[in-house]
């Protein structure tokens, strides 16, 4: 795989990243969620994980939005069905489009899988090893970055997508708010 370019990589860190935000929302401790529940349970997802089907995320279904006033990538996942999830996402500044991605979360009876395609580019597998009700993670130790994807849910209508990787030292990463937003096509 060639490594992509320096603007294309900040791009595509970006908009992994919001993604993850939006999934990730729920790893916020309880008290600065506003609630007093107790978190759900985070599980290791082992090899040969033969439920992985029904571990597809349906809290990640919807559209996510991470705003600022240059910039706002949009997050889209369709709800589980058939062992998969497909999604995509899209960043644009200033009114402009400048990257886009499809995404894919496949379970099989081997493993949960999150599949992403930067700029319709080849495919990268991040491998699922924590998966609870709010927390999702996936990993490619190989990969040059991220290395990790961490998809937080905070509350049904918000989540933090991070990424992450590196080696020693030159360990990285970056969070991404995201809130749910309708996914209503009309101006």
């Amino acid at each position: 795989m060639t490594p992509p370019r320096p603007s294309s990589f900040r791009r595509r860190l970006v908009r992994v990243a919001l993604a993850a935000v939006a999934a990730i929302a729920g790893a916020l401790p309880a008290q600065a969620q506003g609630t007093t529940s107790a978190p759900s349970p985070t599980l290791p997802v082992p090899a040969g994980d033969t439920t992985a089907v029904g571990r597809l995320p349906a809290w990640l279904a919807g559209c996510w939005e991470s705003r600022t006033p240059t910039r706002v990538m949009t997050e889209i996942w369709m709800r589980p069905e058939g062992g998969l999830m497909i999604g995509g996402s899209r960043t644009v500044v200033r009114d402009v489009a400048r990257e886009f991605e499809h995404l894919r979360l496949e379970a099989t009876p081997a493993a949960l899988t999150y599949v992403a395609q930067p700029g319709g580019r080849a495919a990268t597998r991040f491998r699922a090893s924590l998966v609870s009700d709010t927390l999702l993670v996936f990993e490619d130790p190989t990969h040059d970055f991220p290395q990790r994807i961490r998809y937080r849910r905070i509350r049904a209508d918000s989540l933090v997508a991070r990424i992450e990787g590196g080696e020693g030292a030159t360990d990285r990463g970056f969070d991404f708010p995201m809130r749910r937003v309708s996914c209503d096509a009309s101006p």
